[in-house]
C-alpha cells in the first residue's frame, strides 16, 4: 500500500472535487446560476424531451415531389448550358413528362455535340460504373436524359442530409436549444424539441419548404385560359397566394432562393410586415441584369409555388437588395425570413408522426426517476455496510462520488438526460459497487490463506482489478454500440452507461484504495475485519 503517493492522491481528489463543482450547478434553476461568479462552473445538465416536456415529430420525404425537383433543377442546368455554352445549341420541344427530360435539337449537325454537353453533365457513382443520368438519342434529334435508379437513391441520400441541416437551423438558427434533429433509415428525419408544447408552430415553420423564385409574369397568356388553369409552351400557371385567382409565369427562373445571403423581417414605408433579402454577388448581377432588361413587366415572386405578390419593375435594382410584401403579419414575415435565411428544403417533408409530453407529465417523470435514484443508492449503501463493515463505508463514499461524478459528466459533454438515462443512471450506481465486491472478496480470500494486513489489501486490489477492468471494458464495448447504431432514448441509455463505467472504475478502484491506505498508515491495523 505504500504506492499511493502524495501526488496521487492530490490528483484524485482534485477529479473528485471537480466532478463536484460540475454537478452543483445542475441542482439549481438556470436563472440563478447565470447570477453565479464567471470562475464558478455554468454548466448544467440538459433535460430531453421526456423529461423537460415538448414535442417530437417524425419528418418523411416526399420521394415524388424529391424527383419533380430534381428533374426541373437538371432541366434548368441544361438549357443554361446548350444557351449559354460555346457553340450555342438552339434547342425546342422541351418536356419533362414521364419523369424524363427530353428536347429537340433544331441543327441536326450539332447534336453529337449536344449530346457530350449532356453527358458531361453527369456525375459518376462511386466505382460502380453507373452514373445518375442515363443520356441516349430518340428520332435523330431527341435527346433524352432519364434519370438512373442508382442516381436517384444517392440523390435522396444527399437531399435529406442537406435537409437534416435546414430542418435544425430553422428551429434552433443561433444553435442554443437543445434540439435533437436526426436522420432515419433513407427517408426519415425525428426532430425532438424540448419545452415546446404546442407542435401547430412548429410544424408550420419545418414543413415549408421556402422554395423562392423569381420569375416573369407571361403577358401573352389568355386570361379565360389561365382561369381554367392552361398556359401557353414555355410557362406555367400558378395560385396567387391570397387566394385571389390564377396567374401565368414563365418557366424559367430568372433568380432564386439559392442566391440569398440574408433575410430579415422589416417593415414598409406603410409600417406593413415585410421580408427584406439581400442576394449574394452572382444573385446580385442576375437581378439587376433582369430588372434592368424588362423594365414596366410584372415579376412575380413565387414562395413554394404559390405567388405571393406580381409587382411591375419601375426601374432597375441593382444594389443586390428587394423586399417581398404578402399579407404578412409580424409573425408570418419572421418565420419565413428564418425560412429563407436558413435555406430552402431540398425535398418537401410530411409529418407523419407527431407526440407531445406536457411540462407536468416530465416533471412527474423526473420526480420519480429521483426517488428510483435514491432509493437504489440508500438499499445500495445499506447492504454495503452490513456486508463490510469500515470497507462498506469506504465503497459507499466511492458510491457517492461517483453520483457526482457521472453528473458532472452529462454536464461537461452536454449531454441531455432522459428517462432511460435515469435508468442508466440506477444500473451504474448498483453495477458500481461490483468492483468494491471484487475487492473486499479478494481481501477476504487473502486474509484466508494466512497473508499478513497490508499484503492482503495490496494484493487483493492488484489482482481484482485485471478483473474489473476486462469486465468493464466489454461493457464500454456494449455501450459504444448502443449508441452508435441506436437513436434517441437508446442513445441517451448508452451515454450515462459509459460515463458511469469509466467514473465507476476509478472511484471503487483508485478512490477506495487511497482511502484504505490513509486508514492503514494512521491506524496500523493487525487484523481486518471485512
Amino acid at each position: 500500500m505504500n504506492d499511493s503517493s502524495r501526488w496521487k492522491n492530490w490528483s484524485i481528489w482534485l477529479v473528485i472535487l471537480l466532478g463536484v463543482a460540475f454537478s452543483i450547478p445542475s441542482f439549481f434553476p438556470k436563472a440563478e446560476v447565470a447570477t453565479w461568479p464567471k470562475f464558478v462552473p455554468h454548466t448544467q445538465i440538459s433535460l430531453g424531451l421526456d423529461l423537460a416536456g415538448g414535442s417530437q415529430l417524425l419528418l418523411e420525404a416526399d420521394v415524388r415531389d424529391a424527383a419533380k425537383q430534381r428533374l426541373a433543377a437538371k432541366e434548368e442546368e441544361v438549357t443554361t448550358d446548350l444557351r449559354r455554352g460555346e457553340p450555342r445549341v438552339e434547342i425546342s420541344d422541351v418536356s419533362t413528362q414521364g419523369g424524363r427530360l427530353s428536347f429537340l435539337v433544331r441543327d441536326p449537325t450539332q447534336l453529337d455535340e449536344a449530346v457530350d454537353r449532356m453527358r458531361k453533365l453527369t456525375q459518376p457513382l462511386g466505382l460502380t460504373g453507373a452514373r445518375d443520368w442515363d443520356v441516349q438519342v430518340v428520332d435523330s434529334t431527341r435527346i433524352v436524359l432519364t434519370p438512373t435508379p442508382q442516381g436517384s437513391v444517392q440523390a435522396l441520400k444527399d437531399s435529406m442530409v442537406v435537409a437534416r441541416d435546414v430542418v435544425r437551423r430553422r428551429i434552433d438558427p443561433n444553435g442554443t436549444k437543445e434540439v435533437t434533429v436526426i436522420n432515419q433509415g433513407e427517408r426519415r428525419i425525428l426532430v425532438a424539441v424540448p419545452g415546446v408544447e404546442n407542435p401547430d408552430a412548429l410544424k408550420a415553420l419545418i414543413g415549408q419548404t421556402a422554395r423562392l423564385e423569381f420569375k416573369l409574369v407571361d403577358l401573352t397568356a389568355n386570361p379565360t385560359e389561365v382561369a381554367a388553369g392552361r398556359a401557353p409552351a414555355g410557362s406555367q400557371v400558378l395560385a396567387m397566394a391570397d387566394g385571389s385567382g390564377n396567374i401565368a409565369v414563365q418557366r424559367r427562373v430568372m433568380v432564386s432562393g439559392d442566391q440569398l445571403i440574408k433575410a430579415s423581417q422589416s417593415f414598409d414605408q406603410n409600417s406593413q410586415a415585410t421580408v427584406s433579402i439581400t442576394f449574394n454577388a452572382a444573385g446580385s448581377k442576375r437581378f439587376g441584369r433582369t430588372t434592368q432588361e424588362n423594365v414596366g413587366k410584372p415579376f412575380a415572386i413565387i414562395l413554394d409555388d404559390k405567388v405571393l405578390s406580381a409587382p411591375n419593375i419601375n426601374e432597375p435594382i441593382l444594389g443586390g437588395q428587394a423586399q417581398i410584401s404578402g399579407s404578412f403579419t409580424v409573425e408570418s414575415a419572421n418565420q419565413l425570413a428564418i425560412a429563407l435565411a436558413s435555406g430552402k428544403l431540398p425535398v418537401k417533408l410530411n409529418v407523419i408522426e407527431e407526440r407531445t409530453v406536457s411540462a407536468e407529465l416530465g416533471a412527474d417523470s423526473i420526480e420519480k426517476g429521483a426517488i428510483a435514484s435514491v432509493a437504489a443508492t440508500l438499499g445500495v449503501i445499506l447492504f454495503m455496510l452490513i456486508t463490510y463493515g469500515r470497507f462498506g463505508v469506504y465503497a459507499t463514499a466511492a458510491l457517492i462520488a461517483n453520483a457526482f461524478l457521472i453528473l458532472a459528466g452529462l454536464a461537461i459533454f452536454g449531454a441531455a438526460l432522459t428517462l432511460p438515462g435515469i435508468a442508466g443512471f440506477v444500473l451504474t450506481i448498483g453495477a458500481a459497487v461490483d468492483a468494491n465486491v471484487l475487492i473486499n472478496e479478494r481481501i477476504r480470500e487473502e486474509q484466508r490463506r494466512g497473508r499478513k494486513v497490508l499484503d492482503a489489501i495490496d494484493t487483493g486490489y492488484k489482482e481484482a482489478s485485471t478483473a474489473i477492468f476486462d469486465a468493464n471494458i466489454t461493457n464500454v464495448i456494449a455501450a459504444t454500440i448502443m449508441y452508435l447504431f441506436g437513436s434517441g432514448p437508446v442513445r441517451g441509455f448508452a451515454v450515462v452507461l459509459m460515463i458511469g463505467i469509466v467514473t465507476s472504475v476509478f472511484t471503487a478502484v483508485n478512490f477506495t484504495r487511497m482511502l484504505v491506505a490513509g486508514w492503514v498508515r494512521a491506524k496500523r491495523p493487525r487484523t481486518l475485519h471485512i
